[in-house]
C-alpha cells in the first residue's frame, strides 16, 4: 500500500511539474516581445541636434566633438562644417543601429525647406530594403560607416530659386570606408548653406 501511494504521489508531482513546464513554454511563446525604442539620449538644442539611444559608440563620440565645437564663442566654422560632413555620413550610410526603413540617419544636417523630400528619396532608395529591428531580431547584413576622410572644402556661391543665394557656402568632397564592402558609395560631394544660426546640407552628389 506504501508503494503505491508513492507511486501515485511521485505521478501527481510529475503531472504538476509539466504542467508547469508547459504552462511556462506557453507563456513565454505569448507574452509580449520587448520592443526597441529611440530616446533623445544628448541634444544641442540651439542648433537642433539630437542624439538618439540607438546609434553606435563611434557616433556618439562624434557628436560630442560636435558638441564641444559649438559650445565656444567664437565657434570655428571650418571645424564645424568638416564635423557635421563626417557625421552626416557616418550617419546616413549605416544602416546596421538603424530600427526601420524609415530611421533615416542624417536628418537633423539637412535644410529645414529640404527635409520631407530628403526623407521620401532616403526611403525609397538607400533606405528602402532595410528591414525592421523593433524587437531586435534582425538578421539582415547592413553596412556599417568606420572612417570618413575629408578630401577638399572649399567656398562657394549657392543659389535656392530666386530668394536665396549663400556668397559662402560650403563644398565638401569625403572618402567613406566600411566595416565591410558592400557596393555602398565610397565618395561623396555635400553642400552646406548657412539657416539662421547653423549649417544645412542642401546638396548630396
Amino acid at each position: 500500500m506504501k508503494l503505491k501511494k508513492k507511486v501515485k504521489v511521485m505521478l501527481i508531482l510529475a503531472i504538476i511539474l509539466i504542467s508547469t513546464g508547459l504552462g511556462f513554454i506557453a507563456y513565454e511563446s505569448i507574452k509580449p516581445k520587448a520592443v526597441k525604442t529611440a530616446t533623445v539620449e544628448n541634444e544641442i538644442a540651439e542648433y537642433g541636434y539630437t542624439l538618439k539611444s540607438t546609434r553606435n559608440d563611434r557616433y556618439k563620440k562624434a557628436f560630442q566633438e560636435l558638441k564641444d565645437i559649438l559650445s565656444k564663442k567664437d565657434v570655428d566654422e571650418k571645424a564645424y562644417v568638416e564635423q557635421i560632413s563626417k557625421m552626416f555620413i557616418m550617419d546616413f550610410y549605416t544602416l546596421n543601429d538603424k530600427l526601420a526603413n524609415t530611421d533615416v540617419g542624417g536628418i537633423d544636417f539637412v535644410h529645414t525647406n529640404a527635409k520631407t523630400n530628403f526623407l521620401e528619396k532616403s526611403e525609397d532608395t538607400v533606405y528602402k530594403y532595410v528591414e525592421n529591428d523593433i524587437y531586435g531580431n534582425r538578421n539582415q547584413k547592413l553596412p556599417e560607416v568606420t572612417k570618413v576622410t575629408i578630401d577638399t572644402i572649399e567656398n562657394i556661391e549657392y543659389t535656392i530659386g530666386t530668394d536665396f543665394t549663400d556668397d559662402f557656402a560650403y563644398q565638401v568632397e569625403v572618402s567613406i570606408e566600411y566595416k565591410e564592402d558592400m557596393d555602398y558609395p565610397t565618395k561623396a560631394t555635400l553642400i552646406f548653406v548657412h539657416e539662421d544660426n547653423k549649417l544645412s546640407l542642401v546638396e548630396v552628389a
